[in-house]
């Protein structure tokens, strides 16, 4: 039985669990409070804090785990990235207030304070820049640190920039960009590798399933070349005669869910059809 440790709350853990279950490894626990359940198979989950599971992967104590790639990197912990999960998505950004006169890290002077649940990025990042810190950890709400004097600036997670605005402050400077990784410490050819490297498949079939859709269309046999440049499909799109072997053939393709809308649009004007857009549950390249 192979232990994948995954968040045991907040969004990471929803996000997690819906993936899972679309993969067709549904969680099935005892209860909402259970700390393992079966993930079907050969698999079983256990839900630990989101910034612990690099330690329990480290340690062994799970065979992979999910978790921010932020919070991988304030661990240290050496392990190996097996997919990025595209969700979780965040920034950990440089901010100050929005009254300074800071508004590139060059304007920074003497030593400043920085506030942040991060102190080993943090660090590392400073460093980086050659500009000389004392960092102040915090366990959390950094952004009130400038307005009560405990920190000049603060290093601190934002999706959209809201929070920070709200609260005075401006961003400056991006740190780390974060999403959702899979992570082991399982090395290749070991006998536990295959079966994770089977999930990792599973999993990447329902990510790149989200932002394709398939379409079907029926379309003028005279205009294939023009459909092909619309339809190009992972190897070009299926064409099917019709069974009146007239004008029209039927055209299937998987194409982009974000342009779909123009992708219609294309076909419509080039004498388009009964055209059919489905979701799609797994995609295998």
């Amino acid at each position: 039985m192979l232990r994948i440790a995954l968040p045991n709350k907040g969004r990471l853990s929803e996000d997690a669990r819906e993936l899972f279950t679309d993969a067709g490894l549904e969680v099935r626990g005892k209860g909402e409070r259970a700390l393992t359940a079966s993930l079907g198979g050969e698999f079983e989950a256990i839900f630990v804090r989101a910034a612990d599971i690099p330690e329990f992967v480290a340690d062994g104590a799970a065979q992979a785990g999910i978790t921010g790639i932020d919070l991988v990197r304030e661990s240290g912990r050496d392990v190996e990235e097996l997919l990025d999960l595209e969700f979780g998505r965040c920034r950990l950004v440089v901010a100050v207030r929005e009254d300074s006169r800071i508004r590139t890290l060059s304007d920074l002077q003497g030593k400043p304070r920085v506030a942040t649940v991060f102190p080993r990025i943090t660090a590392d990042f400073f460093t980086r820049e050659g500009i000389p810190v004392d960092i102040v950890p915090v366990s959390g709400a950094a952004e009130i640190a400038p307005h009560l004097g405990i920190a000049d600036i603060v290093v601190d997670l934002t999706s959209t920039g809201s929070t920070l605005k709200v609260n005075g402050l401006l961003e400056v400077a991006t740190v780390l960009e974060s999403s959702a990784r899979m992570i082991t410490t399982v090395p290749s050819g070991d006998v536990r590798r295959p079966p994770l490297d089977e999930l990792v498949d599973a999993l990447s079939s329902v990510l790149r399933a989200r932002s394709r859709r398939y379409l079907m269309a029926n379309v003028p046999r005279a205009r294939l070349a023009d459909v092909q440049a619309i339809l190009p499909g992972i190897n070009g799109p299926t064409v099917i005669d019709i069974m009146d072997h007239g004008e029209m053939v039927a055209v299937h393709a998987v194409v982009s869910a974000a342009t779909i809308y123009r992708t219609i649009g294309q076909l419509k004007q080039l004498g388009g059809q009964g055209i059919l857009v489905t979701r799609i549950e797994r995609l295998m390249p």
